[in-house]
């Protein structure tokens, strides 16, 4: 099998299903296989039938590294320490790692920019072309707006997400944070239960919604005195976001050593 194929972590979840799919119907992608924990009970199954597709011979594996040795790149929703598992499998044999995972601590992030150091790796809160586009036009407004403009955030998912704020919704106030010039770390208001007392100007702020099977909604509101400017966007399909992890395979095979993000796969900067 060509080593420009795709190895697919968490076959057997939600998200891990999505991208089996896409990637079997994507011009110039190839399968190399996918994987779960070793207890997990999709192990030895088809994956072509656990995609809602047709049997195509390869099994569901119990471990990266046998897929590994098929593949020219991973990619991996699952959850952070699993991820960084798989991404000290993946530098080990030389293969990209695109990860959409969410909800890593600072400790973690720092071990994924490390093994960027040897591996090319795409990291982003958000795969769908869409989102990323939003991120670009939020850094842009806050750019052009001054501080006398609250930026509030709000995002809403399904009832099983645990992270919150989103990858996406933290992505979207890094983003503004850069338009202003600031750290978001530094400026960040949090979530709006958590919140007491007057706004600080200049803050950003996040709103949570959970609840039932909401893809994805986020809004980014950059409220003034006498206008409110609003910017979103809305998943319909998690096939989005499959779709945008393939194409972000397809581009980093080859590259470079380094830590990308969807908006360098979408030539945005």
């Amino acid at each position: 099998m060509a080593k420009t194929s795709i190895l697919v972590a968490g076959a057997g979840g939600r998200m891990g299903r999505a991208i089996v799919a896409e990637i079997l119907k994507t011009p110039g992608a190839t399968l190399a296989g996918g994987f779960e924990r070793p207890d997990g009970p999709d192990i030895g199954k088809d994956i072509g039938v656990l995609a809602g597709l047709d049997a195509i011979g390869l099994a569901v594996e119990d471990a990266a590294e046998k897929g590994l040795t098929r593949a020219g790149a991973l990619i991996d929703f699952t959850a952070p320490k699993v991820t960084i598992s798989n991404a000290r499998a993946a530098s080990e044999k030389g293969v990209a790692h695109v990860i959409g995972t969410t909800g890593f601590s600072d400790e973690e992030e720092s071990q994924i920019a490390d093994l960027a150091k040897s591996i090319p790796i795409v990291k982003s809160g958000n795969m769908s072309v869409g989102v990323n586009v939003l991120t670009a036009l939020v850094e842009a407004g806050a750019k052009a707006l001054s501080d006398d403009y609250d930026i509030e955030i709000f995002e809403a998912h399904h009832r099983a997400k645990v992270d919150a704020p989103s990858g996406t919704a933290l992505m979207l106030g890094a983003a503004a944070a850069r338009g202003r010039g600031v750290d978001l770390n530094q400026v960040s208001a949090g979530v709006d239960d958590t919140r007491a007392g007057k706004r600080k100007q200049g803050d950003i702020g996040f709103s949570v919604m959970r609840g039932g099977g909401i893809v994805g909604e986020h809004q980014v509101a950059f409220t003034g005195m006498q206008e409110v400017i609003t910017l979103s966007h809305s998943a319909i399909d998690r096939g989005l976001f499959a779709k945008g992890a393939v194409a972000a395979a397809q581009w980093v095979m080859g590259k470079p050593a380094g830590l990308y993000t969807m908006r360098d796969v979408l030539g945005l900067g």
